[in-house]
């Protein structure tokens, strides 16, 4: 058995050496880079529009965060950026930051930034193209996802519908897998071994508390979780933020020095903890983007099966909300994370060598308790458990929607009910193999889905022009707002509805 055991292992660590290997950073950046020409630097160039449009739209128009009636079961935009950031904001915020700056020195939170920015045309094209080829379920939610851009956008070109069908299942294959492991397990034993050396509180209540909770939440659907979402999610993140904010202001001299020295970092002025100069840049770009790319998750699927669930129309109105989510999730909480880390005298400013043995969760707890004291660790506990349990209930709406797609709506209660149980599992067992399956499974996520995307770039890049001829050009043309003809009727007479209304008022 341990011989079996050790075989899974080595062939495992072969092919996630591969999936997260330097051709699979090129494969998300390169995306990144096609997207961000071909919408012609829509996240710089439309900066003021999309921020109007997401976060600025949340105080202005009451369309975005007004609830859809009970037996409606589509979600709301605000929703659905909470939902998705919900599984985005987890552990790797915290741990991922660290891990990238222990590992690869300060020039990694360059490299971060670099991938998130290019990451938002990512996400934008994911969430463009999830709601350009969703359709409704037997229950009447919106389904969508890489599964369906595959298998109706690639599937539909000359000579690649069995090729489109093929890559779907293999997504949808890879993402169930995931969930379990990224998405539960991981997560869950991270809040339980948190709880235990904080508070001392056993694993096992931890475990159960948690499943009954989750379970509360899950198996009532992607609306209890979206409710649940939108008010955990704002206020986690708002009060992780202020914390860091605080941190950084009191070291606010030290700013200019370790934004220099991230600089440096990234391009080998130095030696990052103390080797050679290019084996310090080769770090410090692949454990950056490694590490981005983990926090994010742009490129890899994920969060558009929630995204394609909105009440939106305009396809291109929810990809701005996926620019969004990469900008708060990695330039922001990443960002402020790093500063903490760098500020806490735990790294030379100067040189970016570690100066502790610790790392990873620690190196956050150690910053906090050093500017509040003991109450700065029971902090980050209470963030972890939040930051983690919310990613759970992100990635099981993930897991159920893949499990939608290969098994039909009626089976996704089965999948429910036993991913509930592994919360329990995650809490209390040593699960090192399955959580290193899992994060290759979740990698290999990131393969059919930017084939998906790339394939179906130049109608991404249609759908923008539309929207910006129609909405910023004032032309009178079709709108693009679904790839099946019945759907784009409807969603045609809804808007005209909407106008009518508006006038009327």
């Amino acid at each position: 058995m341990q011989s079996f055991i050790d075989t899974i292992t080595a062939v495992n660590s072969a092919v996630n050496g591969f999936v997260w290997g330097v051709p699979m950073l090129l494969l998300l950046v390169g995306t990144g880079i096609l997207m961000t020409c071909l919408s012609r630097c829509f996240q710089l160039t439309h900066i003021k529009h999309w921020f109007k449009k997401t976060i600025g739209a949340v105080f202005t128009d009451k369309g975005v965060t007004a609830h859809t009636a009970k037996h409606d079961r589509q979600i709301t935009q605000f929703q659905s950026l909470c939902t998705a950031l919900a599984a985005t904001i987890g552990t790797g915020n915290i741990a991922g930051v660290a891990a990238a700056i222990a590992t690869g020195g300060p020039g990694a939170i360059f490299w971060m930034w670099i991938v998130a920015f290019l990451g938002m045309m990512t996400n934008f094209s994911e969430n463009v193209l999830g709601i350009y080829y969703r359709r409704k379920n037997m229950h009447g939610e919106w389904s969508g996802g890489a599964m369906y851009y595959l298998t109706d956008g690639l599937g539909s070109k000359k000579g690649f519908k069995g090729i489109g069908r093929v890559l779907a299942i293999l997504f949808a294959v890879f993402c169930v897998i995931a969930s379990f492991g990224i998405g539960n397990m991981s997560q869950v034993n991270t809040i339980a071994k948190n709880m235990n050396t904080v508070f001392k509180i056993p694993v096992l209540p931890v475990g159960i508390t948690l499943m009954f909770i989750g379970g509360l939440v899950i198996v009532g659907g992607l609306k209890r979780i979206a409710a649940v979402a939108e008010k955990l999610v704002p206020g986690m993140a708002l009060a992780y933020i202020i914390g860091a904010l605080v941190i950084v202001i009191m070291h606010i001299g030290m700013i200019p020095e370790i934004l220099a020295c991230i600089i440096k970092g990234a391009f080998g002025l130095h030696a990052v903890t103390g080797g050679i100069v290019g084996a310090g840049v080769a770090k410090a770009v692949t454990w950056g983007m490694k590490r981005g790319v983990f926090s994010n998750e742009a490129g890899l699927g994920s969060s558009v099966m929630v995204h394609s669930s909105s009440n939106v129309r305009e396809p291109v109105v929810q990809g701005m909300w996926g620019i969004f989510e990469v900008f708060a999730d990695t330039i922001v909480v990443c960002t402020l994370t790093a500063l903490v880390i760098l500020t806490s005298g735990e790294v030379d400013p100067q040189t970016g060598e570690m100066l502790t043995s610790i790392e990873s969760t620690a190196l956050v707890s150690e910053a906090f308790k050093a500017s509040f004291g003991p109450l700065g660790a029971g902090f980050i506990a209470i963030a972890v458990l939040l930051f983690a349990f919310s990613t759970v209930l992100g990635w099981s709406q993930y897991g159920t929607k893949a499990f939608e797609y290969l098994f039909g709506t009626k089976a996704t209660i089965a999948y429910k009910v036993v991913f509930v149980l592994f919360i329990v599992i995650g809490a209390t067992m040593n699960l090192q193999l399955a959580w290193d399956l899992s994060d290759t499974f979740n990698g290999l996520m990131a393969i059919p889905n930017l084939i998906g995307v790339v394939s179906c770039s130049g109608t991404v890049s249609m759908i923008i022009k539309n929207y910006v001829d129609r909405k910023l050009h004032n032309k009178d043309i079709k709108p693009m707002y679904s790839a099946f003809p019945d759907i784009q009727k409807l969603q045609e007479e809804a808007e005209a509805a909407t106008a009518a209304e508006g006038e009327e008022e």
